[in-house]
């Protein structure tokens, strides 16, 4: 008995469920993405479903196949963010290496974000006031309170080890990196004269070298 050579290739009903299922996903993704934009562009408040559904060229209707609310597109996009960048604090502690490399780590890792998570961190100084009012944005504050404490904590070994100086205030220090960095999003733009990378490497310069020359001319505050 001759067998026919089957010339093209046989796609199983398991092959088409992970096709379909990898799809899905892939369509979701791009959802989210186009919606983390527009949240950024006109504020969560301000952008409708409509809107996020005009963008991606489907009807309305079609976008609850994905998401049941426009909060769940946002929870999404600012809790892949918070997730990313506390994984990365953390395993940069986790290298149990001395104060300034962490510290030096952490500021790169902050400036690493802001391409990846441009439109994250965006909705987060634009809408974090806001959001955080409903519970299911609870995470938001604990989120921010534990990379607080990251910081604070690694700060304070510097000092504890001489390595930064003691007469400056843990919490008020940390408060200025973090505003830099993420205040940062609103100006940079990627293609210009310096990368993320090269963000971080002048900051961490000016951080801890400062920008004076000579002898130190501000005295401690009594």
């Amino acid at each position: 008995m001759t067998t026919r050579k089957n010339s093209g290739s046989t796609t199983t009903p398991a092959k088409r469920q992970r096709a379909a299922s990898g799809s899905a996903s892939e369509r979701r993704d791009h959802l989210v993405k186009l919606a983390a934009e527009l949240f950024a562009r006109k504020g969560f408040q301000a952008t409708t479903v409509r809107e996020i559904a005009d963008e991606a060229g489907i009807l309305s209707g079609s976008l609850y196949h994905h998401f049941d609310s426009k909060e769940t597109i946002v929870d999404e996009v600012l809790s892949t963010f918070l997730d990313d960048l506390i994984a990365r604090y953390r395993a940069a502690v986790d290298t149990s290496a001395d104060p300034r490399t962490v510290l030096s780590d952490m500021v790169r890792i902050g400036f690493g974000t802001l391409e990846p998570h441009r439109a994250a961190i965006t909705v987060m100084q634009n809408d974090w006031n806001y959001l955080r009012q409903f519970e299911r944005f609870n995470y938001l504050v604990k989120a921010e309170d534990e990379v607080e404490q990251i910081w604070v904590t690694q700060i304070k070994a510097g000092q504890a080890a001489g390595q930064f100086r003691a007469d400056v205030d843990p919490k008020l220090t940390y408060r200025m990196i973090r505003d830099t960095i993420w205040v940062a999003v609103r100006w940079f733009r990627p293609g210009g004269r310096l990368n993320t990378n090269g963000l971080a490497e002048h900051y961490i310069t000016v951080l801890f070298d400062g920008l004076a020359t000579g002898e130190r001319t501000t005295q401690p505050q009594g």
